[in-house]
């Protein structure tokens, strides 16, 4: 099954009440609200693109290493996806189709791994409940993904129901303040120039994995040439 079609599944069910944590018209609302005005705002449009170049980075893994952009730009293309956190089962479902991916993305020469504003504990329960292969990086207080342009302050009334359904992002990520990556998915060649871009403002809506494959057979076809 293609992953939108699994995350239209799962919002089916969600929206429909058919899991312990039944939403009310009032909240649907709400969430569909805050989706709307963040797709009006236009910051995806100005979110970092194909043929930019992308900002380096150097967050630190689970294991509070820290990994370089420019290292792994060093062994070839890289992948990189922008995840919410381990409350998002949106996210979660998109990790897993990634993980499935992987051996191909490996094959082609390129590292995959995903970037999160959740602290280290939170990111090895996200690796361990998705039976990841691949690493999620710590991006402390969001500052890479501003860099990508792709961080955007939650509105108040999404806040409050973030605090009703108990997603306390402060203490998910360390961090006081109310904000999140869009979700977003990036090819960077071994230049650091971005091949490849996805930034969607609406997180129930997420790119196929296999999408990126041609992306690195065209990377690999360069280097050859």
């Amino acid at each position: 099954m293609a992953l939108q079609d699994k995350l239209d599944a799962f919002k089916a069910d969600f929206e429909g009440g058919r899991f312990p944590l039944k939403p009310t018209k009032e909240a649907l609302a709400t969430m569909h609200r805050a989706t709307a005005e963040l797709i009006a705002s236009g910051q995806a449009q100005r979110a970092k693109k194909a043929g930019d170049v992308a900002p380096e980075f150097t967050p630190r893994d689970p294991d509070g290493k820290s990994v370089s952009s420019r290292d792994l730009l060093a062994k070839g293309p890289l992948v990189l996806s922008f995840y919410r956190g381990v409350w998002c089962p949106y996210c979660n479902l998109e990790l897993q189709a990634l993980q499935e991916v992987l051996p191909e993305i490996a094959a082609r020469g390129a590292s995959l791994v995903a970037i999160s504003p959740q602290t280290a504990p939170n990111s090895r329960k996200s690796q361990r409940d998705n039976k990841l292969s691949f690493p999620i990086l710590s991006d402390v207080r969001s500052e890479v993904a501003e860099a990508f342009g792709i961080r955007f302050a939650l509105p108040a009334d999404l806040v409050a129901l973030y605090k009703a359904f108990k997603n306390d992002l402060p203490t998910f990520n360390d961090d006081p303040s109310w904000v999140l990556p869009m979700p977003a998915r990036y090819v960077i060649g071994r230049d650091g120039v971005i091949a490849y871009a996805e930034v969607n403002p609406d997180y129930t809506h997420r790119p196929d994995p296999s999408d990126l494959l041609p992306v690195l057979d065209r990377l690999q076809a360069v280097k050859a040439a």
